[in-house]
């Protein structure tokens, strides 16, 4: 049934360029339109059936594929295949199976034999059965260890790959600015250049060398995602050029550019009125032709019917396919709703098929770099392996315990290797679930259950610590009554310490719950669709946690949540207190390891923790006019700022040595500085590096962070840390738009956190300079070397 073997397109010897045009002119309409399409586990044949009351059969059902649905799908071909190992819920080996199975479908009983593109989610792990789940991104961007994050990419990869998916719709390179969004958990924090690092080495952990070795990596969500009015999730983003540029699209910019990005994923509002999925300007003009990327682009889910059914700037799904695919969205995902309509647009006048084909070649190249025409299919018998590989877990473990960040250690209480009786309470504590972010297989439908082997806190501290210890929840994460914290204080008076773990449930919240939330025990407040108004921690665990701190046991606050909470009074009331993020299926152990086990975490904070959501915005680098003003009844700084971390060891800087006083607009200088351990155990610590513009021609941020370096030092050890960074680094945009270095002089900043500056200098960049577009830099290089 397919197409002649001997056709360009099929030799893999000839250019993949000669192989694309081939298949192209080989295609009809329907054919070119068909890959940009994707069919989903759950998509039906049965359209006409669904307005008669009968919902069709699903291409996938009870872990069988129908194959009726199938042929009838994917007659035309298809360019993406949704989520078929998680949405399909199938372990390891069938996803394999079926993907095999429809692949083989696509290649040998279609016209013309197109392979699809399988994708999945991945942000804390691949999100389907079985698949290893690490810190969600907020704790992965707390180690500051880009070269961790590639690992545990590096690691994802081989699970996906084994399963058959070549593509996964990871990382989020969104800028946490408000707080108040259930997505702070998914990013990398409110830095750009944090966020940046942390996406280039996801991406290249789980790209590989080339796009034959690897998964591709989508960047989402394209583009200021993190801002939307009211802290409120798909709101609309009104910002400036200038800030949207310089602060939002600067992570995408780094990663197309410095990692190779395969994919771009636009996001769902409007900026300025003007909906993503059908905005030109972004997807076309400043991603392709400013930045040179030559990936494809994705829809976040449902986004393209959005402009129908949401945004209402198009009239029908027609209208909206033919508005997105002319903006620059080459596939419509999770199913095909509004390109099936491009046919009949390119037939009507209303889409010229030049677009089409356009959208068509930037697909088809993907599959042929893939090596899917070659071999779409996987060793089934292999696809239990990645899964089964203990390193996974291990890893899993090291980046939770190095996740955490030890906020507050009053006279060294931890680690806690002493106790003789230890009490346990909070809603965290127990809750196998509330370790994980919301797109964790396990936790992303909270209402549907799903078992997974991992030790809550609780069964880590009960198992590996060789003290007494006295459980009680306390109270729900959520809900209002109050009458299990009498339990909790009598168990607190009992001990020689109590853990309070508390936070916030995170999932993605797609049900209609009935009643009032305010009083069900368990509602997710983080994750996506759990935007809040209040930055305190839900239910009563407030009343809780006071009360347990009016006993006389030292108290260590345990706070597993995705978001940083507003906790002025706990915190001052506190002994100790850890931000545990949420760690993962290690959590357990790894709470452990650094609580008790005296593991020295080195993590440190990737966003600031406000005294209250009126604080907003909070993050360390607003203009001085926004930073230095306070409030009637408070001032504006947090109660954590950003970078901020303590270490069981202590650690000095001294003697920054900065190699030039004056550089060229287009010239690199180094600043070294000595870290010291200067106590008697081993620990980590991150180096951060700032710079602050004097007297510039615009109010810049206060200062921004251009650099940082993870460094461990055994007791009494020092070692030299080198930043190289360009003067390109100190660029922003003029008053014309223009990306360019202004002279002037610039204070280079070594420092703890972005509030505890430990080293300063001063360097003077000699002239004015547009920065050419070849001669940006995005990374600063850092070197450690012995002293």
């Amino acid at each position: 049934m397919t197409a002649d073997s001997d056709a360009v397109y099929r030799d893999p010897t000839a250019p993949t360029s000669r192989r694309i045009e081939d298949l192209l002119s080989r295609m009809t309409v329907e054919e070119k339109a068909a890959q940009l399409g994707s069919v989903s586990p759950s998509r039906n044949i049965a359209d006409e059936a669904e307005t008669e009351g009968d919902g069709g059969t699903a291409l996938i059902e009870d872990g069988e594929l129908n194959r009726d649905v199938a042929e009838e799908l994917l007659a035309d071909g298809i360019g993406h295949l949704t989520r078929i190992g998680g949405e399909g819920s199938l372990p390891p080996e069938r996803a394999a199976e079926i993907t095999n199975e429809l692949q083989t479908l696509l290649t040998e009983e279609t016209r013309l034999g197109v392979p699809a593109i399988p994708h999945e989610e991945c942000l804390s792990g691949y999100m389907g059965p079985e698949g290893t789940t690490f810190p969600q991104g907020i704790g992965m961007a707390s180690t500051w260890d880009p070269d961790l994050l590639e690992a545990v990419t590096d690691t994802i990869g081989d699970q996906l790959e084994a399963i058959g998916t070549a593509h996964a719709l990871s990382p989020v390179l969104d800028v946490a600015r408000d707080l108040r969004w259930g997505r702070v958990e998914e990013t990398y924090g409110e830095d750009p250049y944090l966020v940046a690092q942390m996406a280039c080495a996801y991406v290249s952990g789980l790209q590989g060398d080339s796009p034959a070795d690897g998964i591709s990596a989508t960047l989402k969500h394209f583009v200021g995602h993190g801002v939307g009015e009211g802290g409120k999730n798909r709101s609309s983003v009104n910002v400036s050029e200038r800030q949207l540029r310089e602060v939002h699209m600067f992570p995408f910019e780094a990663a197309i550019q410095e990692a190779d990005a395969e994919s771009v994923m636009n996001a769902y509002h409007d900026i300025d009125g003007v909906p993503c999925a059908k905005d030109e300007r972004l997807l076309t003009d400043t991603l392709r032709g400013e930045w040179g990327f030559d990936g494809h682009v994705v829809s976040d889910y449902f986004s393209v019917d959005f402009l129908k059914a949401e945004h209402g700037v198009a009239a029908t799904q027609r209208e909206a396919g033919v508005a997105a695919v002319e903006a620059g969205i080459d596939v419509e995902l999770p199913n095909t709703d509004c390109y099936e309509y491009l046919p009949e647009a390119v037939r009507r006048g209303e889409l010229a098929e030049e677009t089409l084909d356009e959208s068509v070649r930037r697909v088809l190249r993907a599959k042929f770099e893939k090596g899917l025409f070659e071999d779409p299919t996987v060793d089934v018998d292999s696809a239990t392996e990645p899964y089964e590989d203990e390193s996974a877990a291990d890893l899993a473990r090291e980046a939770a315990r190095d996740s955490l960040v030890v906020l507050k250690n009053e006279d060294d209480l931890l680690p806690l290797d002493g106790a003789d009786s230890v009490a346990v309470v909070g809603p965290k504590a127990d809750d196998k679930k509330g370790m994980l972010g919301d797109y964790a297989y396990a936790a992303h439908y909270p209402e549907e259950e799903y078992e997974f082997e991992a030790d809550t806190p609780l069964a880590a501290v009960e198992k590996r610590v060789d003290a007494d210890v006295n459980y009680a929840q306390g109270c729900t994460a959520t809900g209002n009554s109050t009458d299990k914290i009498e339990r909790a204080v009598d168990a607190a008076e009992g001990a020689d310490v109590a853990l309070a773990f508390v936070g916030a449930r995170s999932a993605v919240d797609f049900s209609d719950a009935e009643g009032v939330k305010a009083e069900q025990p368990m509602v997710p407040t983080s994750g996506e669709g759990c935007d809040v108004t209040d930055l305190r921690l839900p239910g009563v665990q407030e009343e809780l946690v006071a009360r347990v701190q009016e006993t006389d046991t030292p108290v260590v606050v345990v706070l597993v949540s995705g978001k940083p909470h507003a906790i002025p009074e706990i915190d001052a009331n506190a002994d100790a207190v850890v931000q545990a993020w949420l760690p993962g299926e290690e959590a357990g152990n790894a709470i452990v390891d650094v609580v008790f086990e005296g593991h020295d975490s080195g993590g440190h904070l990737p966003v600031s923790m406000p005294k209250s959501v009126g604080q907003l915005p909070i993050h360390y680098s607003r203009k001085p006019n926004t930073f230095t003003e306070d409030y009637v009844y408070d001032d504006g700084q947090p109660v954590y700022p950003f970078g901020h971390g303590l270490s069981y060891a202590e650690f000095e800087y001294s003697d920054l040595d900065v190699s030039d006083v004056e550089v060229d607009p287009s010239g690199t200088l180094t600043a070294s500085v000595t870290v010291e351990n200067t106590a008697d155990r081993a620990g980590s610590d991150v180096v951060q590096l700032y710079v602050s513009a004097e007297n510039p021609d615009q109010a810049r941020p206060v200062q921004e962070l251009k650099g940082f370096q993870r460094v461990a030092l055994d007791a009494g050890e020092s070692k030299r840390v080198t930043f190289e960074l360009g003067a390109s680094q100190f660029a922003y945009h003029d008053r014309d738009m223009n990306l360019a270095v202004e002279a002037g002089d610039y204070e280079l900043r070594v420092a703890h956190s972005a509030t505890e500056v430990a080293e300063s200098e001063t360097v003077s960049v000699t002239d004015t300079k547009a920065v050419p577009r070849t001669a940006r830099r995005y990374v600063t290089e850092t070197s450690v070397d012995g002293v």
